[in-house]
């Protein structure tokens, strides 16, 4: 649940706000009353939210990734080495 601030108490508390964003991984939602509300995100979190909204806007990417995501809930799947799978995708480095 995000945490609701005002902008005025944003701003006496900001370097505590951006530690619990940081650390708890909270969202601040800051109110401000001459314009819409702003978020504070961790940027990890940000670059982790625009990363999969990317991998799921190819709808054929989003059911393969579900796919998969189904599969190893149900277990359906074979373990593999990360240098069988390196091979199979032609990811082999010269040796």
């Amino acid at each position: 649940m995000p945490v609701q601030t005002t902008y005025t108490q944003a701003c006496a508390r900001l370097a505590a706000l951006l530690d619990d964003v940081v650390n708890n991984r909270d969202i601040v939602i800051i109110q401000r009353r001459s314009g819409e509300d702003v978020a504070l995100i961790a940027a990890d979190e940000l670059q982790s939210l625009l990363e999969t909204v990317h991998l799921l806007r190819s709808s054929a990417n989003a059911e393969r990734l579900l796919a998969a995501l189904t599969r190893a809930r149900q277990r359906n799947g074979t373990p593999q080495s990360i240098d069988d799978l390196r091979r199979e995708v032609g990811l082999v480095e010269n040796e």
